[in-house]
């Protein structure tokens, strides 16, 4: 049989070679790559800058009780369970319990790195959407979030009020007659504000109209159903109290000279006084305002001071590594 001439003359067919080029990445791939490195390169950026606030923190804790620190880091992880609780108690979807609890672990670092929680809430966000939930109707939990936690902490210090009725020191714990009207017209103001940003620009009327919509809606569906209104308002009512714990727990363990009931109330009144401020995690004027509560019950400078600084070790330094190794597995392997 032969074979014909220019089949001889035609060169053989190239061997698919072994060894593939690297496929050009994609700006989702880069942007994904990117969302895994960027917090703990922002953990790196803010232990650099504030690394003498935790090595001194640090050093007060090595020589405190280690007991009660134990209880102190047991009200923070119960803390993290309970913010979980809201959240699933904010939204009508059943979520994953793992992922949820994981997701808001995460939140905490970055919330303490972006101001007036819009870390945790971007995580979160992205968490509801990746389950599934609409964006509007994420938002609209976001909001509940939000409403619901100031609310909630309200009837709790009124509680703590009405059972130790000597915690309250009205000439030592608030601030001065300037403070309270620049506080007082912030609440005011504010939402004034908003309310004529929506009436005066158009474009804005037909999605706030949307999303209040889908919030009452949502509102509504949720207080139908028990075990939704107990994880909202119950986990609500239980974070702070929890925090409190927190700031007790450290105190005892330096020996702190106030009883349990009058550390608790320092901290709500100064989370109540200064939550609003756009700090990252409430860092700075939170502190200044539980330094001067704990000051104004009697107690010294110096174990003040340790106590809050110690707080803040627990409750956002040693957490801030883990969370953030946290978060970046989690939006490795896309639940975020």
């Amino acid at each position: 049989m032969s074979v014909p001439l220019d089949d001889l003359a035609a060169p053989a067919p190239a061997r698919a070679s072994s060894r593939r080029l690297p496929l050009p990445l994609s700006p989702g791939r880069a942007a994904r790559r990117a969302a895994v490195v960027l917090p703990l390169l922002a953990v790196g950026a803010w232990a650099a800058a504030d690394w003498r606030a935790f090595r001194d923190g640090a050093a007060r804790l090595a020589s405190a009780d280690p007991a009660w620190l134990l209880a102190a880091g047991g009200f923070t992880c119960l803390g993290w369970v309970a913010a979980a609780c809201v959240r699933q108690g904010a939204v009508p979807d059943r979520l994953p319990p793992g992922l949820l609890l994981a997701s808001q672990f995460a939140a905490g670092a970055a919330n303490h790195v972006l101001p007036a929680s819009v870390g945790a809430h971007a995580v979160t966000l992205r968490f509801l959407r990746r389950q599934g939930v609409p964006l509007h109707r994420a938002t609209a939990s976001l909001a509940l979030y939000s409403l619901v936690k100031p609310l909630a902490k309200t009837p709790v210090l009124l509680a703590v009020l009405l059972v130790f009725p000597d915690v309250l020191r009205l000439g030592a714990l608030l601030p001065d007659r300037r403070t309270l009207l620049l506080a007082g017209g912030c609440v005011v103001l504010c939402p004034v504000a908003a309310v004529l940003v929506v009436a005066l620009v158009r474009p804005l009327r037909g999605p706030v109209r949307s999303f209040l919509r889908t919030a009452m809606t949502d509102v509504r569906r949720l207080h139908r159903r028990p075990a939704r209104v107990l994880a909202l308002w119950g986990g609500a009512a239980v974070a702070p109290l929890l925090q409190a714990g927190v700031v007790a727990s450290v105190g005892a363990a330096f020996g702190l000279p106030l009883t349990w009931a009058q550390v608790t109330f320092a901290f709500l009144a100064a989370g109540t006084a200064m939550g609003a401020v756009p700090a990252p995690g409430g860092i700075g004027p939170v502190d200044a305002a539980l330094l001067f509560g704990l000051v104004g019950y009697g107690a010294p400078m110096a174990l003040a001071t340790a106590t809050v600084i110690g707080y803040r070790v627990l409750t956002v330094w040693v957490p801030l590594l883990p969370g953030a190794v946290v978060l970046s597995v989690l939006v490795q392997r896309g639940a975020l």
